[in-house]
């Protein structure tokens, strides 16, 4: 089924996502994700293949997790996020690097830049996606955010959606 699917499709589908998450788009956003669907930002250096099992993750959701994540960042409350970071996802580099039946393993590079309270932010490294084939689309079935930094100085944290 995901024989039909070029790296043209792939590129569009990731492009749209990032258009979505530089627009606070998150209930848009959230709907590109399977049911079973999980989102990860392992801490800096850690293993790509490593799991949150057995290694700390800044970001660890599963899809009822990344739902709870999209509500909060929706509200006012949400302080870190309020008001609301301008962001612009760069996405490059996209590699399909395996093809399953029902799945296609991708990967693409990413800079992610937030600018907030007169500050501009570079966030700097890798996806890993598993993309699966539902209704005749597209879906994020795991979607893993790498950086390639030293710290997340002067940042501090991640507070948005990479």
């Amino acid at each position: 089924m995901t024989a039909n699917i070029t790296r043209n499709d792939v590129e569009e589908f990731l492009y749209r996502e990032a258009a979505l998450l530089d627009r606070w788009q998150l209930d848009e956003w959230l709907s590109l994700f399977t049911d079973d669907a999980v989102y990860h930002v392992p801490t800096i250096g850690t293993p790509p293949e490593t799991t949150p099992d057995n290694t700390l993750f800044y970001v660890a959701d599963d899809r009822i997790r990344l739902r709870e994540r999209v509500v909060r960042l929706s509200k006012k409350s949400a302080h870190v996020e309020w008001p609301r970071s301008r962001t612009r996802h760069m996405v490059s580099n996209v590699l399909i690097d395996e093809r399953t039946d029902d799945e296609l393993r991708v990967s693409a590079a990413f800079a992610v830049h937030r600018i907030k309270n007169g500050a501009a932010d570079a966030y700097v490294g890798s996806y890993r996606y598993r993309l699966a084939i539902v209704d005749g689309r597209l879906k994020i079935r795991e979607k893993r955010s790498m950086l390639d930094m030293d710290a997340l100085r002067p940042h501090g944290r991640v507070s948005i959606l990479l």
